[in-house]
């Protein structure tokens, strides 16, 4: 009788620990459903117009993430640097307006004055500028008008930065500025010419963003690029180059685009004439030879609209490829812009998107 009822409760509590087990595990697998982050599918595509803010100058630059059927519009002026975010130390200027600069021989910014400006001319576009005066347009962090930043603060030099909203034929509105190393992050002095107060403000990187945008005007950082795996193109007005050779000039073109190459977005332009149809186009497609993918930021640029000439408007002949940061393949055709007979409105671009499959 004894070892009978020993051995029914052995059973019993085996039972137990059993489904006390099998319950801790159910609740596990429920918690775990319940935290688990859902995954969105990407967009299958769609229509938008571009809130550039209308004209040919449009005051916004729009970011377009197509995966998540959003736009971002940002007055383009708003920023005047932006500091790299990555492992390098690197400054760039704002190419989404006319801003121009030029480095000075004095490594202490206190030492700088409007003395300092005696043969120097930061007049960009319409003829006037140089290419050394605005950062690589291909956006190569490479060749920034800013050198790298140097870990010892005596190799950092001077610079003359004139924002799109200074005066080209005032140089008491241009600024000297200093940049150096922070620890992980950037320390930047700051002035107009003309002042004697000099500003210093610390920037961290953030490794979610491409750059940590800063205004002079304002003195403030501010929020232009959305995160960096969240936007694949840029329309904007914007600094280019025209003319050839020894010719090569800045020039601020209007309706361009440009694609988040730093954040591995690539592209290519498919044409009638290389036997590519927009409707009929697969992911059977992408691979084609005839197509080819470019990691530069210009790699649409303003090669889908023509704005001069007998035949003015959207290119119809063709579309882009666009890889995003995510793997995804979206094909993008531009519908109208405002330029000729398109029907569209100036600074409020029409575009078409459709994930590829």
């Amino acid at each position: 009788m004894y070892t009978h009822t020993y051995q029914q409760t052995a059973l019993q509590r085996t039972r137990t620990l059993f489904l006390s087990l099998a319950v801790a595990v159910a609740f596990s697998a429920c918690s775990d459903d319940d935290d688990a982050t859902p995954v969105i599918p990407p967009s299958d595509g769609s229509q938008m117009e571009l809130d550039g803010g209308g004209g040919t100058g449009a005051p916004n630059s729009v970011y377009v993430d197509f995966s998540a059927d959003r736009q971002t519009a940002v007055p383009r002026v708003s920023w005047s640097l932006g500091f790299y975010t990555g492992s390098d130390y690197r400054v760039i200027l704002n190419y989404a307006a006319a801003t121009a600069a030029v480095a000075l021989d004095k490594t202490d910014i206190t030492q700088v004055s409007l003395d300092d400006t005696v043969g120097i001319s930061l007049a960009l576009g319409q003829g006037q500028g140089t290419m050394d005066m605005v950062d690589d347009v291909y956006g190569d962090l490479s060749k920034t008008v800013i050198a790298a930043v140097a870990a010892t603060d005596a190799d950092n030099r001077v610079y003359l930065v004139k924002p799109e909203t200074a005066s080209a034929s005032d140089p008491a509105t241009w600024y000297k500025i200093k940049v150096s190393r922070n620890g992980s992050g950037y320390r930047l002095q700051y002035a107009l010419l003309s002042a004697t107060t000099i500003q210093t403000v610390d920037i961290s990187k953030d490794a979610s963003y491409n750059f940590t945008f800063y205004s002079l005007e304002t003195n403030s950082t501010v929020m232009v690029e959305p995160e960096k795996t969240e936007w694949d193109i840029q329309w904007s007005y914007g600094v280019y180059f025209a003319g050839g050779g020894s010719a090569i000039m800045p020039y601020l073109f209007s309706d361009f685009v440009y694609t988040n190459a730093l954040a591995g977005v690539q592209a290519a332009e498919a044409t009638e004439e290389d036997g590519f149809s927009y409707d009929a186009f697969t992911m059977a497609d992408v691979n084609n030879a005839r197509l080819v993918y470019s990691s530069r930021r210009d790699a649409i640029g303003s090669k889908w609209r023509v704005t001069s000439g007998s035949t003015v408007g959207i290119k119809t002949d063709r579309f882009y490829v666009v890889k995003d940061p995510a793997g995804n393949y979206y094909k993008l055709k531009f519908i109208s812009a405002g330029i000729g007979q398109d029907g569209g409105r100036r600074g409020y671009p029409e575009i078409e998107y459709k994930l590829v499959k």
